[in-house]
């Protein structure tokens, strides 16, 4: 969570910085989506990778499940979020989603969003088989990632996107097809129980209007013009953006592990 060094720090604590909330390439619209996918009850055992800000965290904590983990790498994130949701059954700990250190079958809901993307596809492996070791039988693993549009997109495409995003946001960054998401959760065992998209439109207008408000859009939009090192990085994603948003969009796939 480091944004000391504004020219360098990785593009989503940048725009946390500047005030938004709703860090998901997919926005609020496809986040209460993958929450209603997985149907959190007073019942559930819920674990969630990288709670970062805890937009996410409240929604779910808000559903009432029996008990909440979020498992965060970062440690200025997970230390924040101790502040916040720090109560009976309700943790927040430091830790690597790939070596929870959770036992195993024990949790009946894990999620995580915009995570897998920043790893190379075998450390998303490892993640996965994470979760679906965690996981009870029969229960569901949710994911909300960056994703690359159509299923056929060429090898040389989709490397010219993930160079021009990690030279934007400064993370090497990794989507994958909706397809290719799909394969790497049933390759490890889970079946996939619904799937939903959305555009990438995290830096539009409208999006930001719809994903913090009105007001919450004003504020950011003023932080922005007013902080000119972060504005110029804010610019450079945005245009990367723009530049491929006929092939990125957003994916939301619910799981269940058999």
């Amino acid at each position: 969570m480091d944004t000391s060094n504004i020219a360098k720090a990785q593009g989503h604590w940048i725009l946390a910085k500047m005030g938004k909330k709703v860090l998901r390439p997919g926005g609020r619209e496809l986040t209460n989506k993958l929450v209603e996918g997985l149907s959190i009850s007073a019942q559930d055992d819920v674990v969630e990778f990288a709670p970062g800000l805890g937009y996410t965290a409240a929604l779910a904590i808000s559903k009432h499940p029996k008990t909440y983990t979020g498992v965060d790498a970062d440690l200025e994130a997970a230390k924040r979020l101790k502040k916040i949701i720090n109560k009976n059954g309700y943790q927040i700990i430091h830790g690597n989603a790939a070596q929870t250190s959770i036992e195993s079958g024990c949790k009946t809901k894990v999620y995580g969003e915009a995570m897998l993307t920043m790893h190379a596809d075998h450390r998303k492996t490892e993640i996965i088989k994470e979760a679906y070791r965690i996981l009870k039988k029969g229960g569901l693993y949710a994911i909300h990632e960056l994703g690359l549009t159509p299923n056929t997109i060429s090898e040389e495409l989709k490397a010219t996107i993930q160079k021009d995003l990690a030279i934007a946001i400064k993370v090497n960054a990794r989507p994958l097809t909706e397809k290719e998401w799909s394969d790497l959760l049933e390759k490890e065992g889970f079946k996939i129980k619904s799937i939903n998209t959305n555009s990438m439109s995290l830096l539009e207008p409208s999006r930001i209007i719809q994903d913090e408000g009105f007001f919450g859009a004003l504020k950011i939009g003023f932080n922005i013009l007013t902080h000119s090192v972060a504005r110029k990085r804010i610019l450079e994603m945005k245009s990367v953006f723009s530049k491929h948003a006929q092939h990125m969009n957003s994916v939301a796939i619910v799981a269940e592990k058999i």
